[in-house]
């Protein structure tokens, strides 16, 4: 498997991208803003990530996909560590990501990967989004925020 940057002729992973955002304008407004980067397996786009500069020397992984015939297989993993290593490489001190508190499964993974939460955005997913969102029986409606010091301050 091989990590890249998608290039600006290439068309964006919008199917990809909708498995973890189910808003395709929320998508395009931080596609525009962030870098795309994407997995490829065989020469097949498997998975994708985009990073959104939110304010100076703090970066947001916005968001992390893998097409669901490859979960489960590490590569969330390794897009997660790649995010990192590539804000390191420009120079951010700080790498923020959201996620439902109905994504249970993205929490743990965080945490293994180094991200402490730092705060709540009570109802985020309400105000955001038109239809109410469902994961592992659980209405998402508050953002988890998670942080990680790139300079290994605690």
């Amino acid at each position: 498997m091989k990590i890249r940057k998608l290039r600006l002729d290439e068309t964006k992973p919008m199917e990809l991208l909708l498995l973890a955002d189910p808003s395709p304008s929320i998508i395009k407004s931080y596609l525009d803003r962030g870098e795309c980067y994407v997995a490829e397996l065989e020469n097949r786009i498997i998975g994708a990530y985009v990073l959104l500069p939110t304010r100076p020397h703090t970066v947001e992984l916005v968001n992390i996909a893998v097409a669901e015939e490859h979960q489960g297989k590490g590569i969330g993993k390794k897009l997660i560590s790649d995010a990192i290593q590539n804000a390191k490489k420009h120079g951010y001190k700080i790498i923020e990501v959201g996620t439902g508190n109905s994504s249970i499964n993205q929490l743990a993974l965080y945490q293994k990967c180094g991200f402490q939460m730092v705060g709540i955005d009570k109802d985020f997913f309400i105000k955001h989004y038109q239809e109410k969102i469902y994961e592992n029986g659980i209405q998402c409606r508050d953002m988890i925020r998670l942080s990680q010091d790139l300079e290994g301050r605690v």
